[in-house]
């Protein structure tokens, strides 16, 4: 049930972990509760996602970081591919 606000207590209503107001989601980062005054959105991804005030200080509300690192799980192996391929075919004198 992840991305879902998750209700703990009898009366049925989550409060933000930073005022205790209504939460109206999680974190899209941490998935802690927060209220609408206490989140920001993300900006530069296909959707835009809340994240906390907390996470946002601590690393910003731009997705460009989360794209590198998929651009790299990506390119990463296919790189190391085509070397290994291009040192095999050097060294069979192809």
């Amino acid at each position: 049930m992840t991305g879902e606000l998750q209700l703990h207590d009898e009366d049925g209503d989550a409060r933000c972990v930073y005022c205790g107001a209504q939460a109206v989601g999680p974190c899209a980062r941490c998935a802690s509760p927060v209220c609408g005054s206490c989140c920001v959105l993300t900006e530069g991804g296909a959707r835009v996602y809340a994240i906390c005030i907390a996470c946002d200080r601590r690393s910003g509300r731009s997705l460009r970081r989360a794209w590198l690192t998929v651009i790299l799980w990506v390119a990463g192996p296919l790189v190391t591919l085509a070397l290994a391929v291009l040192l095999l075919a050097w060294l069979t004198g192809k």
